[in-house]
């Protein structure tokens, strides 16, 4: 049976806070009672049989073990209620719920103060590492067979209907998904027939029903030449020789966003050594099996632009391939040879250089998990006996995850973040006394979370910006500083700092809340908005190289919503509390981020969410950034035309539903059949009571309350349904702990607003 570890150390592992908010997963053969080990195979059954109508897991195996070892605060929980339709919504029906919650809530808190939670969705991230780690022959060392079992039981579970994989979870197959997971499968050992219902071959024929793998996205192409199932001829390409250019040139990699230089540096160092895998047996089947004519007649200099339609969703501009094609024809061919491939050496040994740098400052998590697998692939590359591999295989377990539809790779965690939203969940809703002990234990998380450093060395001629004093959206040792994180994380701290140390234990200390200011305010941008992880740096007209065929708005850092709100609402209540700090600074930089707010709304009332599904999700943090600030419905045209834009889209059963189609297709969009979505209720609901709009109609938020309390479960949880989380536009992210969150906040925020009439800020 597996069983979630929490902070627990290990070999090769290095922590900066004794590893607080490290979750990983073990498989212990021993482990559980014969009713527990039924009742997770229960679970995966039930998955499997719904695969098709639910297509995002539960996370119902970390919350049946932390309930159970937190069943102690599950005493004396109170009976459900319902309101019915005709009814009105009591104090009695609301608290009672939000007291149900709040418990469930805190009875999935680990012990060192976090909610450990899946952030997983995209079935790319995963096909990677069991490739990389086909290639340095370490599959069956560090991938148990308990390991690859449910990596298996993950890539079946999630196979479309028609045979192929999506981007994610909930997406339409997509040359790119399909031949990844397929290629996962042959190389853990599936046969080209294998799986049930003929999976293996439904998803073969899926593959050459739509051209063959020549048309797989350029991230694709990569990975399959690596692995020596693709040419280097058929990849457009990726000199290292940019990491020689002048620092002032607009095309340094040091400009670009930094997910996607942390992409590049190790994939240049690749492209530069030109690295194939030894060709294997199942390589040179997958040759034949992927393609629908002979491998050595593919037309490979055709095939580097040549992208399915399934995976197209942002075309190359004519100037992109243009490009392209000048490196690739008469570049590529001169750095190559002599002399100029002494050039070539000295830009690989510049890339690895960059390489070791990120891995250390980041304890060999990298900043996520694709530019994780590649690292450690360029670390072996480069000496397969070396420390950093080893110290690379070590932090693999940070990032696989188990849930009820097998175990999947994480983007890195969240639990920073969530917890940041967990505590807020909690403090809405007037309770703290109840809930001291959950709130004492989140409070000395968050503390043991802040980055105390900024990276080593002279981190800016690597690239780096300022880290000391923020948070991260996972842990300490992650290392890099996020800009909502960091307020979020400055936020909860100063709200605690109000509370009785008897209750939440000592406050920060106050050159610690300085340090969090000194990140926020470094991270706004000219126009008022603010970035996420570092200051804006490139020209926009870069975007046009974008080469990623999926994803939209990956090569530049820019500013976001979200990210704004944040901002202003702890640099507000930091101002409150401590007016004498840095007080121009702060006026100045919250008078620049409201006017961002205020000229990025739409026409509609809404805003634009990057980071969560979407339109619901940008309103609701802009009229909070609004709110923090004394906007009103009464005195704020914006706020008042955010809930006008809100209440138009309640549904009839009184919720919200918005699909991620509205993300990449950038139109708000229901969910199919018009269903409602708990999370987005929330949202809804939060951003409706923060604006004011209860003084006016609060009908609707009566209405969209009702259907919170009638839709808990008997455990006091929320249902999980469709997936809430995006990024890059087209790719969904399911944040599991959102059912939960969300859902508590907006109760509590009801309770204490509208039942007892003091509004308080959040």
């Amino acid at each position: 049976m597996w069983k979630l570890k929490i902070a627990e150390d290990g070999p090769w592992l290095r922590s900066v806070n004794n590893h607080v908010g490290r979750q990983h997963w073990e498989f212990d053969p021993d482990a559980g009672t014969p009713e527990e080990r039924a009742e997770v195979e229960r679970l995966r059954d039930e998955f499997k049989k719904n695969r098709f109508k639910i297509k995002q897991s539960a996370d119902l195996l970390m919350r049946m073990q932390l309930r159970k070892e937190n069943a102690g605060m599950i005493n004396n929980f109170p009976e459900a209620v319902k309101v019915e339709e005709a009814g009105s919504v009591s104090e009695g029906a609301v608290t009672t719920t939000l007291r149900r919650a709040t418990t469930y809530l805190s009875s999935i808190q680990a012990h060192d103060g976090h909610w450990p939670s899946e952030i997983a969705g995209p079935l790319f991230f995963l096909p990677p590492l069991v490739m990389a780690l086909h290639i340095t022959g370490g599959i069956n060392t560090v991938l148990s067979a308990e390991h690859q079992k449910e990596i298996k039981r993950y890539m079946y579970n999630h196979q479309n209907e028609d045979g192929g994989w999506g981007l994610h979870v909930e997406g339409n197959s997509t040359v790119f998904g399909s031949t990844l997971n397929y290629i996962a499968l042959r190389l853990l050992g599936e046969g080209p027939d294998d799986g049930e219902d003929n999976a293996m071959t439904r998803g073969r024929r899926w593959i050459l029903d739509h051209g063959g793998a020549v048309g797989i996205a350029s991230w694709g192409k990569f990975w399959l030449t690596v692995l020596g199932v693709y040419e280097w001829d058929g990849c457009n390409p990726m000199p290292p020789e940019f990491w020689l250019v002048p620092k002032i040139s607009p095309i340094h990699p040091g400009k670009m966003l930094c997910y996607c230089r942390l992409v590049y540096m190790p994939m240049s160092y690749l492209y530069g050594k030109r690295y194939v895998a030894p060709i294997t047996e199942v390589v040179k089947s997958l040759r034949q099996e992927l393609y629908v004519e002979p491998y050595k007649s593919i037309n490979w200099n055709k095939a580097r632009n040549t992208c399915a339609k399934e995976d197209l969703y942002y075309p190359h501009p004519l100037i992109q391939d243009t490009f392209w094609d000048l490196l690739h024809h008469f570049a590529e061919p001169i750095l190559n040879r002599w002399p100029a491939s002494m050039l070539r050496e000295k830009a690989i040994k510049k890339a690895i250089e960059h390489v070791h740098y990120e891995d250390e400052n980041s304890r060999y998590f990298t900043i996520g998990c694709v530019e994780k697998v590649l690292c450690l692939l360029a670390c072996w590359v480069e000496d397969p006996d070396s420390d950093a591999y080893k110290l690379h295989l070590a932090r693999i377990p940070d990032y696989l995850w188990v849930t009820e539809d097998g175990m999947k790779l994480q983007s890195f965690g969240c639990q920073m973040w969530d917890a940041a939203f967990a505590i807020q969940a909690i403090l809405a809703g007037n309770l703290t006394e109840e809930y001291a002990p959950t709130l004492k234990k989140a409070h000395d998380f968050v503390k043991a979370s802040q980055v105390r450093d900024n990276p080593s060395g002279n981190f800016r001629e690597m690239f780096r910006h300022i880290s000391k004093g923020a948070w991260t959206f996972s842990i300490q040792d992650h290392g890099w500083q996020v800009s909502d994180c960091t307020a979020e994380g400055l936020k909860i701290s100063l709200l605690f700092s109000q509370m009785s140390s008897d209750i939440v234990g000592e406050k920060l200390e106050t050159e610690r809340l300085y340090d969090a200011v000194n990140v926020i305010l470094s991270l706004q941008s000219t126009n008022g908005g603010f970035s996420a992880w570092e200051p804006q740096r490139a020209f926009r007209w870069l975007e046009k190289f974008n080469p990623t065929e999926f994803f939209e708005d990956v090569l530049i850092e820019r500013e976001y919503v979200e990210c704004t709100s944040s901002a202003i609402q702890a640099l507000a209540l930091f101002k409150k509390l401590h007016p004498g700090h840095r007080t121009m600074d702060i006026e100045s930089c919250i008078a620049r981020a409201l006017r961002y707010l205020e000229d990025t709304q739409n026409l509609d009332g809404s805003w634009y969410g990057c980071w969560g599904i979407c339109y619901t999700y940008g309103t609701w943090f802009a009229v909070d950034g609004l709110a923090a600030c004394g906007r009103n419905y009464q005195n704020s045209h914006a706020l008042r035309k955010a809930c006008e834009f809100l209440v138009s889209k309640q549904l009839p059963d009184g919720g919200w539903g918005e699909s991620y189609l509205s993300s990449p297709n950038k139109v708000y969009t229901n969910l199919e059949g018009n269903r409602s979505n708990l999370v987005n209720t929330s949202w809804a609901l939060l951003a409706l009571l923060r604006a004011g709009q209860a003084e006016i109609d609060p009908t609707p938020i009566q209405r969209g309350v009702k259907l919170l309390i009638n839709s808990q479960t008997n455990d006091g949880d929320f249902p999980q349904q469709e997936i809430t989380g995006i990024f890059m536009k087209t790719c969904s992210l399911n944040y599991a702990s959102y059912r939960t969150v969300f859902p508590t906040w907006a109760l509590g925020e009801y309770r204490r607003q509208i039942l007892y009439g003091r509004i308080v800020s959040s």
